[in-house]
């Protein structure tokens, strides 16, 4: 197939899968822009950013963990409720070491970071060349570099893991953002009734 059929064809699944968001193509434009913004923010300032993220985390931690306990007690008498309150309080001690150590929690969380690049790089780029969606490039261009952002982060660790963490999730954001502006802006172009 040439690249004007492929062209007509990438159009024609575009229509089919997104239509329904034409009239709101706007929302994915503002997402993508908000994660634009996140990123550059994220990698002028990587290291804030490391330490603010293991913040973040551990107060989430801790609300999920007092939430877990209470919900478990207004449930009432069940089978799950000791399981329950226990998974309550793992979320909330281990919020709570997250949020008491961050620049040691960062320079843990950049293994956890890095496999979840490189894993997540390698299910984008698969995704992209198995299904080859409409804008599947950029995805497949997101993919590789979220893979070897993972594999960066990896063999440099510990000497620049607290500002690596920060400027690489960044980077990722950025890229995600981009992926999302150019998928907006490609539903905002439809024609008002699928073909």
């Amino acid at each position: 197939m040439n690249a004007e059929g492929k062209s007509v064809v990438g159009r024609a699944l575009l229509e089919q899968e997104f239509h329904h968001l034409r009239s709101d193509w706007w929302w994915l434009l503002m997402y993508g822009i908000l994660l634009v913004v996140c990123g550059a923010a994220a990698i002028i300032f990587p290291a804030l950013t490391s330490v603010a993220a293991m913040v973040v985390l551990g107060v989430v931690l801790m609300i999920a963990g007092v939430a877990t306990i209470v919900q478990a007690f207004w449930a009432g008498k069940w089978s799950g409720m000791l399981g329950q309150i226990l998974m309550g309080i793992l979320y909330l001690v281990v919020g709570i070491m997250i949020k008491d150590t961050p620049i040691r929690s960062a320079l843990a969380m950049t293994f956890i970071i890095a496999a979840f690049f490189i894993v997540g790089g390698g299910f984008r780029i698969v995704s992209s060349l198995v299904v080859r969606y409409p804008y599947w490039g950029w995805s497949l261009l997101n993919g590789i570099i979220t893979f070897l952002l993972g594999v960066i982060i990896y063999r440099h660790f510990p000497q620049t893991a607290l500002w690596v963490l920060g400027l690489l999730v960044g980077l990722e954001m950025l890229f995600h953002g981009w992926t999302w502006i150019v998928l907006s802006l490609a539903i905002k172009k439809l024609p008002e009734k699928a073909v």
